[in-house]
C-alpha cells in the first residue's frame, strides 16, 4: 500500500508540475503581433484645370452673337429639306453623340461615320474624325454644305439669304454682324460661336479632382488608378479633357482596327490618310474625347460597337491587329475586375449639363 500510495503520490505531483509549467509558459509566451495596417493606395493626381479657350480674331464672343447661333443650331429650316438641324445629331438623348451607328443625314440619307459626342469640342484644333476641318467655323459650313444637311455648297449663299429674311432673324444678323447680315459666314460663325460655350466641366471627376473625395466610388477610384497607370489609357485621353488630341496642332489621329477586320485595303475607310495623303495615317482616327461616354452608345467613327463594356475590352486588349495598327495599342492584362472598374470610372466623365431647346424666330 505504502508503495501503491507513493506511486499515485508521485504521478499526482509531476501531473501538478506539469500543469504549473503550462500556466508559466503560457504567461511568458510573448503576445503576437498585430499585422501592420495596410497602407492606402495613393491614387493619382487628378487635373482639373482647363487650358485656355482659343477664340479666332475674326469671330470674338458676345451674348447676342451665342444666343443667334444657339437658334441656329436648333433650327431644321437650315437644311435642304427643313429635316435636321446640328441638334439632330448631337441630341441629349444619346449623350450629345449619334443614336445610330452611322448618321442619318438631311432626305434620310445614311452618311458614312458616326456622329461624335461635341462637349468641349471647341477644344480640338482640328474637325471630324479625319481632321478635314480647321476650324468649327469650317466645320459648319462643311456639315451644312454637305451630306449632314444636304444643302450643297453652292447653294449656301442663297439658303443664307432664306434665313435671313426669317422674321426675327433678320434683326437679330443686323445686330450682330452690322452690314452683313444673313450669309454662309455669318451663319457658321454665330453657330460656332454658341458651340464654344458647349463646356463639360462638372461630371463626378472634375468635383474629385477639385478635392470632393466622396465624388467617386471606391470601384470608380480604382478605375481611375487603372486608368493612369496599368491600362496606360491616358496616353491618348489625357486628363481633364479626356483627348490627347484636343489643343494640339492638327489634332492626334491613330489606327486602332476599328473598320479593318476581314476587309481588303480598298473597302477600308482610309480616315486621316485621305486628307494628309500619307499612308502612315491609313485608318487612323481623331482620338475622341471620352466625356459622356457611358450615354453616347454606339463607339467609335463607323458605331460599330454597340456597349462600352465591349469598348474598353477592345482597347484594353490590343484592338485589331492590321499593317498599320498603332504601337501604342497593346494588350494591358487587365482582368475583369479591373476591366469593370474602367468602365465605372468612365461613368464619372458623364456631363451633368444638358442642351437647352431655344425659342426660334
Amino acid at each position: 500500500m505504502p508503495s501503491t500510495f507513493s506511486a499515485r503520490g508521485g504521478l499526482s505531483a509531476l501531473v501538478c508540475v506539469a500543469f504549473a509549467m503550462s500556466l508559466t509558459s503560457c504567461k511568458s509566451k510573448p503576445a503576437e503581433k498585430e499585422p501592420a495596417p495596410t497602407k492606402a493606395v495613393e491614387l493619382p493626381k487628378a487635373p482639373a484645370d482647363f487650358p485656355a479657350l482659343a477664340i479666332p480674331d475674326d469671330n470674338p464672343q458676345s451674348p447676342e452673337k451665342i444666343a443667334l447661333g444657339h437658334q441656329l443650331f436648333f433650327d431644321a429650316r437650315l437644311s435642304v429639306d427643313g429635316s435636321r438641324a446640328c441638334y439632330s445629331c448631337h441630341q441629349n438623348e444619346h449623350g450629345n453623340g449619334g443614336e445610330t451607328p452611322l448618321a442619318v443625314g438631311a432626305q434620310n440619307k445614311q452618311l458614312t461615320r458616326h456622329s461624335p459626342v461635341i462637349w468641349n469640342t471647341s477644344y480640338f484644333d482640328a474637325y471630324y474624325w479625319d481632321g478635314r476641318a480647321g476650324s468649327l467655323e469650317a466645320q459648319a459650313k462643311g456639315a451644312w454644305g454637305g451630306g449632314n444637311m444636304g444643302v450643297g455648297a453652292e447653294n449656301l449663299a442663297a439658303k443664307a439669304a432664306e434665313i435671313g429674311k426669317i422674321e426675327g432673324y433678320a434683326t437679330q444678323f443686323e445686330k450682330v454682324f452690322p452690314g452683313e447680315g444673313a450669309t454662309p459666314d455669318t451663319i457658321a460663325k454665330a453657330i460656332s460661336s454658341y458651340e464654344r460655350t458647349l463646356i463639360c466641366d462638372d461630371s463626378a471627376y472634375d468635383r474629385y479632382a477639385k478635392g470632393e473625395d466622396g465624388a467617386l466610388t471606391d470601384q470608380q477610384k480604382q478605375g481611375w488608378s487603372l486608368f493612369m497607370g496599368k491600362g496606360q489609357c491616358a496616353v491618348c485621353h489625357a486628363p481633364p479633357l479626356f483627348s490627347s488630341a484636343m489643343a494640339v496642332p492638327g489634332g492626334l489621329y491613330y489606327n486602332v482596327g476599328i473598320g479593318t477586320k476581314g476587309k481588303a485595303k480598298e473597302d477600308v475607310d482610309p480616315g486621316r490618310a485621305k486628307v494628309s495623303g500619307d499612308d502612315a495615317d491609313w485608318a487612323a482616327f481623331k482620338v475622341p474625347s471620352l466625356r459622356n461616354i457611358s450615354r453616347s452608345a454606339p463607339y467609335f467613327h463607323d458605331g460599330s460597337v454597340a456597349t462600352l463594356e465591349e469598348a474598353v475590352k477592345l482597347m484594353a486588349t490590343g484592338g485589331i491587329d492590321n499593317p498599320n495598327k498603332t504601337a501604342l495599342l497593346t494588350d494591358r492584362g487587365l482582368n475583369e475586375e479591373e476591366l469593370s472598374a474602367l468602365v465605372a470610372f468612365l461613368g464619372a466623365l458623364d456631363c451633368g449639363k444638358k442642351l437647352k431647346q431655344p425659342e426660334l424666330p
